[in-house]
């Protein structure tokens, strides 16, 4: 989320300060610039330390965590450095912070040419390893949690990680060959069988082409490449969501697959050397197919029938360009989920248009009353144009158009909403209370600043429940945590949302030194925390539902409370605000429906589920003697058949567009489609089914009964 900076004169003290600084631009080049190094960790350590929410010392602590940041940057498999790289390396462990004081680059200078060195060692090593058969019955395992391994003692050492990750790359795909073989055969009995042998070696051949092309696409990289990650280890020890992004990445950073484009529909971030799901179009090819999530990693990329392209280390431009293509192809992801699964998902490329990330909403009948889910994909506003349609103006307008329907609840769905505008939280926030406090904001060594809905008018004054997932950060967090300090909703769904409390602002580095004629980038830096009217932080804790319901993710490490170094939970004084208690059965409608919930045999199949995935999670060993290996496998497959069925629901509530819609769905077909899928999607959804049950439930107080506090 974005907010101006907070005091212009900050900005310009510090501008003044950078720009005594002397400068000389030279000519644009893709070899190292050491001025340009130099200039860059001054003007970063110099905005940081004034302007960032965190006073933090640049001190033996610091200069630690830059030092493992870095080296884990560069090598986070543990396929470059020795541990006698890591001791030579070591003796700047603790000087770092005093050589970026000075604006010395020196540990950056070691590290980064030892590297390249090492990269080049590599090309050596996977080309002899592959060129001869592995050893397929020797009894032996690979652990792939990283953060666990140790680096090589030694240079041999070394070269038998790189023989092990190789040798697991190998297996996999030949058992996927030889399944693919048993498939046909199946089908076909007169299909000519191949040995394991000839799988083996065109499983080898496989793994050495994606490697060439890997290592094709590294060398590709350019010092610029290098040293932002550097840089990022550097300001990622103020928090984990400060990072500097350097020109080119800044123009990935933009790059929106949300416009009206032929491709998958969705957002594509470049995390290290790793192509990352951002967000999702809601409406999109990828949204309605059902199985890519926010948060996956995106490892190959197939069209139809044609073979893998490994994307890891591709430019994020490049990767783009081989993801998105016509309407009506076929485009087959190898994706890495968030549960450390794979999963090959196919999805056919459409026309994704942007209007589908603004509000709409669907209406049901229930025990003869009718009531209304209302989606809000994102706290969407256009800062440019005021009169462009945002999320509090579209919001009103819907709920105005679903009261002259009869509606007599709403669900506001705020599920994979990671925010966007607090403009537009404090205003939709404000169509359900008459006035009042919203949220508290706060800079560094500030008072909090209290953000109030002014606006007594009251659009929504009927029942409201709010459903949230994990992915509910931000401004959704904003929302349902007003809602459910002022009393005014029921927050169901996942234990809690994500907890991001903060906010970011992205700041164009140049506008420091207007002498300077080289882009430098931009930073994009935490500036303040979000505090709810009760005074407790958003941050790390999130919003705790009110009836929490089992979901895939519930054991799961997820969330800004495992990010490493995320700013922690605090409070400040509790703002002053009236609760609306605006339903006299609230406790009786919470405990029914967690009795509900917990009698549920589908919400306990998906409990436990919820453990199996984190078991799996856990366990990051893996056999390399091939029977051990596809036994391990067929057992995993086998425990997870009783999963197969899980999210199989189907409930008997039918929904529909509201009527003002109806004229437009005839004249566009294609929107038309769009609200076919989700009223489908809706009847299938147990969460929501759950959802409607409270909001049935609600009784709402007479004004005469509502009492203050």
């Amino acid at each position: 989320m974005k907010t101006k900076f907070k005091s212009t004169t900050l900005l310009i003290a510090v501008a003044l300060l950078l720009n005594s600084f002397i400068i000389r631009a030279s000519e644009k080049t893709t070899a190292p610039d050491p001025e340009k190094d130099r200039i860059l960790v001054y003007v970063l350590k110099n905005i940081l330390t004034r302007g960032h929410f965190v006073v933090k010392d640049m001190n033996d602590d610091f200069s630690e965590h830059v030092f493992n940041g870095f080296i884990e940057g560069l090598d986070p498999s543990k396929r470059y450095f020795t541990q006698r790289d890591i001791k030579e390396f070591s003796r700047y462990k603790y000087q770092i912070d005093n050589q970026l004081l000075n604006d010395d680059v020196s540990f950056y200078n070691l590290v980064y040419n030892r590297f390249l060195e090492k990269i080049k060692n590599a090309k050596s090593y996977y080309g002899d390893l592959l060129a001869q058969p592995f050893n397929f019955n020797k009894k032996e395992t690979i652990d792939i949690d990283y953060e666990k391994i140790k680096f090589a003692k030694n240079e041999n050492q070394l070269i038998d990680y790189w023989r092990k990750q190789l040798k697991l790359n190998t297996l996999s795909r030949i058992q996927e060959k030889i399944e693919k073989q048993e498939e046909k055969i199946k089908k076909d009995k007169k299909y000519k069988k191949k040995s394991f042998k000839i799988f083996e070696k065109e499983a080898r051949a496989e793994v050495l082409k994606n490697m060439d092309e890997l290592y094709m696409r590294i060398e590709e990289l350019e010092h610029e490449d290098w040293f932002s990650t550097f840089l990022n280890s550097v300001v990622s020890a103020f928090d984990p969501h400060t990072t500097y992004m350097a020109p080119r990445i800044k123009e990935r950073f933009d790059q929106d697959m949300s416009g009206k484009l032929e491709g998958i529909g969705a957002r594509l971030q470049m995390k290290g050397i790793h192509t990352h799901v951002f967000e999702l179009v809601s409406g999109g090819p990828a949204w309605k197919q059902g199985e890519l999530e926010a948060g996956d990693i995106i490892l190959e990329v197939a069209q139809g029938d044609g073979e893998p392209l490994d994307i890891v280390g591709m430019r994020l431009d490049d990767a783009i360009k081989f993801i998105k293509g016509k309407k009506g192809t076929e485009v087959r992801l190898n994706v890495k989920k968030k549960d450390g699964s794979t999963k090959i998902i196919s999805i056919i490329r459409d026309v994704v248009e942007l209007e589908e990330t603004f509000v709409k909403s669907s209406i049901v009948e229930k025990d003869g009353r009718k009531f209304a889910i209302i989606d809000l994909p994102k706290f969407y506003i256009n800062f440019d144009d005021q009169n462009y349609r945002d999320s509090a103006k579209d919001m009103e307008l819907e709920i105005e158009r679903l009261k002259k329907e009869g509606v007599t609840g709403l669900i506001i769905d705020l599920r994979n909403n990671g925010g966007g505008s607090l403009k537009t939280a404090i205003e939709i926030s404000g169509l359900f209370i008459d006035k009042g406090p919203i949220v508290q904001v706060k800079y560094r060594g500030d008072s909090p600043i209290v953000k109030n809905d002014i606006d007594p008018k009251v659009q929504w004054d009927g029942a409201v429940v709010v459903l949230v997932n994990e992915f509910s950060a931000s401004a959704s967090e904003i929302f349902a945590a007003a809602m459910q300090d002022y009393k005014r909703a029921v927050i169901i769904g996942g234990k809690q949302t994500y907890g991001k409390g903060t906010v970011q602002n992205i700041l164009p580095i140049n506008q420091f030194y207007p002498k300077y004629n080289k882009d430098l980038g931009y930073l994009k830096m935490t500036i303040q925390k979000f505090y709810r009217v009760n005074g407790g932080s958003t941050q790390v804790e999130g919003v705790y539902s009110d009836i929490a319901i089992p979901t895939r993710y519930s054991y799961m490490k997820f969330g800004e409370r495992n990010l490493d170094g995320a700013l922690a939970w605090d409070k400040v004084p509790v703002a002053k605000y009236n609760q609306t208690n605006s339903y006299s059965n609230f406790r009786d409608v919470v405990y029914n429906s967690k009795e509900r919930i917990a009698k549920n045999a589908k919400f306990q199949m998906i409990n436990e589920y919820a453990k199996w995935l984190k078991e799996n999670q856990d366990d990051t060993s893996y056999y390399l003697s091939y029977k051990n290996f596809v036994k391990e496998n067929k057992e995993k497959e086998k425990s997870s058949k009783k999963f197969k069925n899980l999210f199989d629901f189907k409930s008997n509530l039918t929904f529909a567009s509201p009527k003002y819609e109806l004229s437009l769905l005839k004249k566009d077909e294609t929107l038309n489609d769009k609200r076919v899928a989700w009223h489908k999607n809706l009847t299938k959804d147990i969460y929501v089914f759950e959802a409607l049950n409270v909001l049935s439930e609600l009784k709402l107080r007479s004004k005469n009964e509502i009492v203050k506090n």
